[in-house]
């Protein structure tokens, strides 16, 4: 049976765990676990939300990602083990500093890239992804589809 088969059959509720491990300012655990449980659209699903600093985003980018420096959300997708009925997606780690800056360089407000950054972070998690302009066409649509419901402005438009 696949992960995905095993989240399918879980008795779990939907649960978004928001852990602060920096001194970074970012917007409220509520606030932040209400924009994850838009994206997840009531998929019973659970995931981790983490806001780290940059070093911590540098380490896990360079560790997995084979990539220096830090960058604005990770995604790390759980799969269970067979016939091991789990509803949790996984981990996303946003790095609280880069998306700041991004937002003041892009003129955005910074709530509203931290939505984009929780938002986009979850759908990997459910397996969306941009790697083809198709797939990112699909993942942009859906992006913008359910930050317009959280009442935030295309993060794609200029």
């Amino acid at each position: 049976m696949s992960g995905a088969n095993s989240r399918a059959r879980a008795k779990a509720t939907l649960g978004v765990d928001v852990q602060i491990a920096c001194a970074c300012p970012c917007p409220s655990r509520v606030v932040l676990r209400r924009w994850a449980i838009a994206a997840l659209e009531g998929e019973q699903a659970e995931v981790c939300i983490v806001i780290v600093d940059e070093a911590e985003s540098a380490d896990l980018n360079r560790r997995f990602r084979h990539r220096e420096g830090p960058t604005n959300v990770l995604s790390f997708p759980f799969d269970p083990p067979p016939h091991v009925p789990m509803a949790f997606l996984g981990d996303v780690i946003i790095c609280a500093p880069v998306v700041q800056r991004e937002a003041l360089s892009q003129n955005k407000p910074v709530d509203n890239h931290f939505a984009h950054m929780v938002v986009h972070g979850v759908l990997h998690l459910r397996g969306f992804d941009h790697q083809a302009a198709e797939q990112a066409e699909v993942m942009e649509a859906k992006e913008r589809e359910i930050l317009a419901r959280l009442g935030f402005a295309d993060p794609y438009s200029d």
